[in-house]
């Protein structure tokens, strides 16, 4: 036999067999390729919606603090002007608080008049005597 032939003995006895087993590797290769890109495209449009709706629940979020801060700023005029009715009816209270307290000495000065009045009728009548 030649060498040339002998060669391509080998080859054919060694190295086809070699390429057929690559080919069929290679096929199993691009087959789990193609099932994990889908896998992968399955994921991406998963996170994409996940996205969306983490977009729509910022969306609501951010509508639902306008709405908190328009309440609180109502709330807080509301608070506002019942402090100032609070104060208002406090400064009438210290108000009804003096009168009263005259009158309390109005009448403790008229309950001393009748005392002094007494008084000076005892005396009156001592030098009368």
């Amino acid at each position: 036999m030649e060498t040339g032939a002998i060669v391509k003995k080998i080859i054919q006895e060694m190295v086809i067999p070699e390429f057929g087993i690559i080919k069929q590797e290679n096929g199993e290769i691009k087959r789990i390729l193609e099932l994990t890109n889908k896998r992968l495209d399955d994921t991406n449009r998963h996170l994409i919606e996940q996205s969306r709706r983490i977009d729509e629940i910022n969306n609501r979020i951010d509508n639902l603090r306008v709405e908190l801060k328009e309440e609180i700023a109502k709330n807080t005029q509301r608070i506002d002007e019942t402090n100032k009715r609070i104060d208002e009816t406090n400064k009438r209270i210290d108000r009804l608080y003096e009168v009263i307290v005259r009158r309390e000495e109005h009448v403790d000065l008229k309950q001393c008049c009748i005392v002094l009045e007494e008084r000076l009728k005892v005396i009156e009548r001592r030098l009368a005597a």
